[in-house]
């Protein structure tokens, strides 16, 4: 004998019956693939050193051009940007950080990062200006510390590895600053490398002893490219003390490991 449902239960027994139904078919539904690819690279720019050096401050506009070949056709593919660096006479670094866009292109760079440095408090803030957010870690820059051009002499690499040739350009004002310009080319004899044919970089700067960075510098290698940062605006007066106090808004994560 079927037993009749009390009328509150079969309301709730069909609402059952639907999520049951509802459930059934969510699981017959598949989840949304992902796509994968293989190869490429991933590439971040070194730009020039700026040392924290006391009483000699500066103020410039760093030009970045970075130029890369596209292959068997022979063409190339050229990014720029452009960045403010400033130091004032207590060694502390102020920078920007922009994206690289194409060059003659319609896409505008953007500044994502802004970065503040202290060598008496050893602190390098890495401020991100999209989440307006400055991750804070450790600054190991002296201002005691000798900070000069890697220069290499001319002649055989260890191992039979190839040859390094130093060349002494003199002396040039560049940007109103007195500079010594050197040209260093290493060539790696086949094989060093994982290279088929004698690989030769082309290194050539000018650099600022009254400043101890390079004025203008660029970089010739077969694995990046060529890269070329030119200084422009450059005065050495002191910097407004406002860039080197952390942007208004913005909150600190601080990522320093304590100390044992």
């Amino acid at each position: 004998m079927r037993t009749a449902l009390p009328s509150v239960i079969r309301p709730f027994c069909f609402t059952l019956a639907l999520l049951a139904t509802s459930t059934l078919l969510l699981s017959q539904t598949p989840p949304p693939a992902v796509k994968t690819y293989d190869g490429g690279t991933r590439q971040t720019l070194e730009s020039i050193f700026i040392p924290p050096m006391t009483n000699a401050p500066f103020s410039l506009t760093l030009e970045t051009e970075w130029t890369r070949p596209m292959g068997a056709n022979g063409g190339t593919y050229t990014l720029v940007n452009k960045r403010r660096i400033m130091r004032d006479r207590t060694g502390r670094i102020y920078q920007e950080r922009w994206l690289l866009v194409p060059k003659n292109g319609k896409m505008e760079s953007v500044m994502d990062f802004i970065q503040i440095s202290n060598p008496a408090d050893h602190t390098l803030y890495n401020c991100q200006i999209d989440i307006k957010r400055c991750f804070l870690i450790p600054y190991t820059g002296s201002v005691t510390t000798t900070y000069q051009p890697a220069i290499h002499p001319s002649g055989a690499l260890a191992d039979n590895a190839g040859y390094q040739q130093h060349e002494d350009l003199g002396h040039n004002n560049v940007a109103g600053i007195d500079t010594i310009g050197y040209r260093e080319i290493t060539t790696l004899n086949p094989g060093v490398f994982g290279n088929d044919q004698p690989m030769i970089t082309t290194r050539e700067f000018w650099y600022s002893p009254q400043l101890g960075i390079n004025i203008l510098s660029k970089l010739d290698t077969p694995q990046s490219g060529k890269q070329t940062f030119t200084a422009r605006d450059l005065s050495t007066s002191e910097p407004e003390a406002h860039f080197f106090a952390l942007p208004e808004g913005f909150t600190v994560q601080d990522q320093r490991t304590p100390a044992p």
